[in-house]
């Protein structure tokens, strides 16, 4: 097709945008004003939270390190002032907009991205239904009341299909009604229907994806009265090249346990090195999303869709650029020292095991044993203790990950890698969205200097005492370990009363359960 540019596209669009304060929406609202300064406003749906209006919400985001590269330029604070605050909720009847906003929003918006979900896959199955398909409905009928609206774009997941090995990029059969879970959710005792979600969701492997796979269906059954299109995203983790190499504010997936590997608090994960794991970069996924949405808003009013259903797009890496644990499994510990983070409590030490089994057993060891050791210590210093806390929460939600943390899936990403290139040559510089040419080893390392960066929040002026620091962490996880295996020694020798010479096989003990677990 000849479509004009993106930018050009682009060009005095209004925007509305649910999820705006979130990892995905941050980053949308940065790389849309960045790339395409001469875009209209943003309006944000913002709820007041913990004490915080709108105002005070809207001040927060701005102050994301997602902006730095915006107020290092000139002219940022008139393309942040084109972010404007709405007052609503997802969560209630016609997101509870006032009827002022509401009016606003049907005269001036002419793109709709819906980012906003429960990502939480410990939801209960109520809370799931009222925000993941009740939103995504309720943003569908304010959707079609807008005068101007060119097209409606939904963020979904690539796990919507994780009942299936491989998915495709279209919609697949329902697995339930969603007329009739809206009605369950509705009229049902909140228990009751709580405890009735196994057999509800079926085949399904949460209530996450459950009801975002029922919201697919919302928006496909809209095409026909209002453009649409579906972006759906693996793991999204930092990103790759923009606003800057390894940026992130998400604790999610691999960036949450390297936080916690670099402290030294977190030491061992179950992962399986050899499957692979579909990680996709946040800009990545904010690229697809514009240029999905251009895709779509342009196709002909006569076939407002692609194969008969709303267009899908995977952002995805499985089948084009398979990520692998394995494969750079060797480099993340020696990352972590190079770039060491002043805030560790122990020497940073990574190991992968390859089943749960395997891990709740060194978890007992090598987790809980020096949280409550530290935890004491904390205690008795006047501090709060927080560790074995942080472990329970851990091991407990790995029960829920486990679907995910052992099993394979690959999508299909072959009509997003087309879209590319629809695009033009500029486009395709700017709106990059096939991650073929992304080198996993690089990225981690970038990954990891992201993750010191802005979650640790240490800057490069502290490298120096963090080397120091790690060097010290060393010595004292060296003597540690020495003890351990020296008093194990002697023990054995005291138990059995014979001389420690004699029992030099005990020594071996902590040294071969260590390689192992």
């Amino acid at each position: 097709m000849a479509y004009q540019t993106i930018k050009t596209f682009y060009a005095n669009k209004n925007i509305f945008l649910t999820g705006g304060s979130g990892f995905v929406g941050v980053s949308y609202i940065e790389k849309v004003l960045r790339s395409m300064p001469d875009v209209g406003d943003i309006f944000i749906l913002l709820r007041p939270r913990k004490g915080q209006g709108i105002q005070e919400r809207l001040d927060a985001i701005k102050n994301n390190s997602v902006f730095d590269v915006i107020k290092a330029s000139e002219g940022s604070d008139v393309l942040l002032n084109k972010i404007k605050p709405v007052c609503g909720d997802i969560s209630e009847e016609k997101l509870g907009l006032s009827d002022n906003d509401f009016s606003i929003l049907c005269d001036h918006v002419n793109i709709v991205v819906h980012c906003a979900a429960t990502l939480d896959f410990e939801t209960d199955l109520k809370t799931a239904i009222t925000i993941n398909l009740m939103g995504t409905k309720r943003i569908v009928e304010l959707s079609k009341q807008m005068k101007h609206l060119q097209c409606l774009l939904h963020v979904s997941s690539a796990y919507v299909n994780s009942n299936k090995n491989y998915a495709m990029e279209k919609i697949y059969d329902a697995p339930a009604n969603y007329n009739d879970i809206i009605n369950y959710a509705l009229t049902m005792d909140t228990d009751k229907l709580n405890s009735s979600a196994e057999k509800i969701m079926g085949d399904h492997i949460n209530t996450y994806t459950f009801t975002k796979a029922l919201a697919e269906h919302v928006v496909n059954d809209a095409k026909n009265d209002i453009r649409t299109c579906i972006v759906r995203p693996s793991m999204i983790v930092a990103s790759w090249k923009e606003p800057v190499e390894g940026w992130t504010v998400s604790k999610n997936g691999p960036q949450g346990f390297i936080m916690g590997a670099s402290k030294g608090v977190v030491r061992r994960l179950p992962v399986n090195q050899s499957l692979i794991y579909d990680y996709i970069p946040v800009d990545v996924v904010i690229n697809t999303i514009i240029a999905g949405t251009w895709f779509s808003a342009q196709l002909p009013k006569n076939t407002p869709t692609v194969d008969g259903q709303t267009p899908i797009f995977h952002c995805t890496t499985s089948t084009c650029n398979p990520f692998r644990w394995k494969d750079i499994s060797s480099i993340l510990t020696t990352t972590l020292h190079k770039y060491p983070i002043r805030g560790a409590v122990w020497y940073p030490n990574i190991k992968f095991l390859p089943n749960l089994f395997m891990y709740w057993i060194s978890s007992a060891i090598f987790h809980f044993i020096p949280a409550y050791i530290l935890d004491f210590v904390t205690k008795i210093s006047g501090g709060r203790p927080i560790l074995v806390r942080l472990h329970k929460n851990v091991n407990r939600s790995l029960s829920k990950l486990a679907p995910f943390i052992f099993n394979e899936w690959k999508f299909d990403n072959a009509r997003t890698l087309r879209l590319q290139e629809e695009l033009s040559v500029d486009d395709q510089s700017v709106f990059y969205i096939d991650p073929t040419s992304l080198n996993w080893t690089p990225y981690f390392i970038n990954l990891t200097l992201g993750v010191r960066k802005y979650l640790h929040k240490e800057s490069d002026k502290t490298m120096k005492q963090a080397l120091k620091k790690d060097f010290f962490l060393f010595i004292a996880n060296g003597g540690v370990q020495l003890s351990i295996v020296i008093g194990i020694w002697y023990l054995s020798s005291f138990i059995t009363g014979t001389p420690m010479l004699a029992n030099f096989w005990a020594a071996f003990i902590p040294i071969i359960f260590g390689y192992f677990f």
